[in-house]
């Protein structure tokens, strides 16, 4: 269940990435997020790519002990 619920924060992020539809800037953030009762503590990692047009995009959700369970990737293009 915890995977799970850490792949729902980190889909959620990603998606709401997604509909923003701007182009994100490179660099590192935090976010939190709560799922099946229980609190989440994630990053996004934004890179760029060999093509400018395109982003890579890694959310990242850790436990509470701050160990890593699950990493989620994505590719984003300018709109």
């Amino acid at each position: 269940a915890e995977v799970t619920a850490a792949q729902w924060c980190a889909d959620n992020q990603l998606t709401g990435l997604k509909l923003t539809k701007q182009f994100p800037s490179v660099g590192d953030g935090d976010f939190g997020c709560e799922q099946l009762g229980r609190a989440y503590r994630g990053t996004l990692a934004v890179r760029p790519t060999p093509n400018p047009n395109f982003r890579r995009i890694d959310a990242q959700v850790f436990n509470d002990a701050g160990e890593p369970v699950l990493t989620l990737s994505t590719v984003l293009g300018r709109y």
